[in-house]
């Protein structure tokens, strides 16, 4: 009889039900599962709600680096050490449910049970994947591909079952932290988008499919890449041109 077979180990219980070094962690809008810097002595699932991951500077510059959604792990970092410390702050967008699971069982069960190695072993490669396609966004692409890319991933396009549409609420100043622009150019794409039809936008932002096509297909307009224009202030020399333009038509 295989290993395999012996085992009556089920991921779907294990990650739904508190038990021996796991508990559930229910999370209001806005609260934290855990802060940056503080000792990091467990890994967190979601199991409902969306959250996110945001880092302050030491200058105190905060950014959001990713969104959590359902179906997530966070605050793995934990496994890599008794003295590890958290590298950002996890917090509720809307209100959460988690399973927080200590570093010592998570440690046993990834040894003791290999269908949960290897159910985490895929999430933390898609991660990587995910992480990598991140990078290449940041260095290539244009703002507004980034924010549309953003959108669609909100929306669960990609990932199996049917895409959630209806986003959960993000104010435009994390939409511009997590693609590395200000507001003014989120809210400028974001009526693009709107008046394209890509999506709808009155307080919730509803994602429709026509937005994954253009993006996959590269066939977002070419004046959407444009920034807003904005007027720049005259220059001295101007001012002293008009200036003499004055005195000579007196």
């Amino acid at each position: 009889m295989t290993r395999a077979a012996k085992s009556n180990f089920d991921t779907k219980i294990f990650l739904a039900t508190a038990g021996v070094g796991r508990s559930i962690v229910r999370c209001r809008v806005k609260e934290n599962f855990f802060s940056q810097d503080e000792k990091a002595d467990s890994v967190f699932y979601l199991q409902s709600g969306r959250a996110k991951l945001t880092v302050v500077s030491r200058r105190g510059k905060e950014a959001t680096v990713t969104l959590l959604a359902a179906g997530d792990f966070f605050g793995e970092e934990s496994m890599s050490g008794d003295d590890t410390r958290r590298s950002s702050r996890a917090s509720a967008i809307t209100v959460c449910v988690a399973m927080k699971i200590s570093r010592r069982e998570m440690l046993r069960v990834l040894h003791d049970e290999h269908l949960f190695s290897d159910f985490f072993l895929q999430f933390i490669l898609i991660r990587g994947v995910r992480t990598q396609a991140d990078l290449v966004d940041q260095l290539f692409n244009s703002s507004e591909r980034r924010l549309a890319r953003t959108l669609l991933i909100m929306a669960n396009y990609g990932k199996d079952g049917d895409p959630e549409t209806l986003i959960p609420l993000v104010t435009q100043e994390t939409l511009a932290e997590m693609i590395g622009t200000t507001r003014a150019r989120v809210s400028f794409f974001m009526n693009r988008f709107r008046t394209l039809g890509y999506i709808e936008y009155n307080g919730r932002i509803r994602v429709h499919t026509s937005l994954l096509n253009v993006v996959l297909h590269d066939e977002l307009p070419e004046e959407n890449a444009s920034r807003p224009r904005l007027l720049d202030p005259p220059s001295k020399r101007s001012h002293v041109k008009t200036r003499r333009t004055r005195e000579e038509n007196v």
